[in-house]
């Protein structure tokens, strides 16, 4: 089993910066990805980012450039840094870890960014 624990969002105004982090526990041995994922109301859960044991990122369009994933101390941490972020990115974000055969996630962070 793994548990994931998010930590770092808040309420933050446009053009703003957060930074988002995911500790790992539990046999994160077993991981071999682990990525970022958002619900926004009445919106289903959509991927933001994720990192693969093989060092291969990947983006939702619409927060390249702008978001960067990374993980530190081997994949027990991993962290989602935010810049420029607008209103359109307000939502829960959730940490997400994938082994062969689980997949777990936190219990969410909300982010907030006004106008």
């Amino acid at each position: 089993q793994v548990q994931l624990v998010e930590s770092g969002g808040g309420l933050v105004q446009a053009g703003g910066s957060l930074r988002l982090s995911c500790a790992a526990s539990g046999s994160i041995f077993s991981i071999n990805a682990m990525g970022w994922y958002r619900q926004a109301p009445g919106k289903q859960r959509e991927l933001v980012a994720t990192s693969t044991s093989s060092g291969t990122t990947n983006y939702l369009d619409s927060v390249k450039g702008r978001f960067t994933i990374s993980s530190a101390n081997a994949k027990n941490t991993m962290y989602l840094q935010m810049n420029s972020l607008k209103p359109e990115d307000t939502a829960v974000y959730y940490c997400n870890a994938q082994s062969l055969s689980q997949t777990y996630w936190g219990q969410g962070t909300q982010v907030t960014v006004s106008s």
